[in-house]
């Protein structure tokens, strides 16, 4: 999720879609706060980590 986040900030940035570097956006936050969350033991969708 973090490197499609990647991949959609650049993408936007290089066309000037907005919408492609606000859902880059979302996804690079969601994608660190789920690995965050795993690499701290928290169980997150019946899993005790998340790639």
């Amino acid at each position: 999720m973090i490197i499609l986040g990647v991949i959609l900030l650049v993408v936007g940035f290089v066309t000037g879609i907005s919408v492609l570097w606000t859902i880059g956006i979302v996804l690079l936050v969601i994608g660190a706060i789920l690995w965050v969350s795993g690499a701290l033991g928290h169980a997150i969708g019946g899993r005790r980590h998340y790639w």
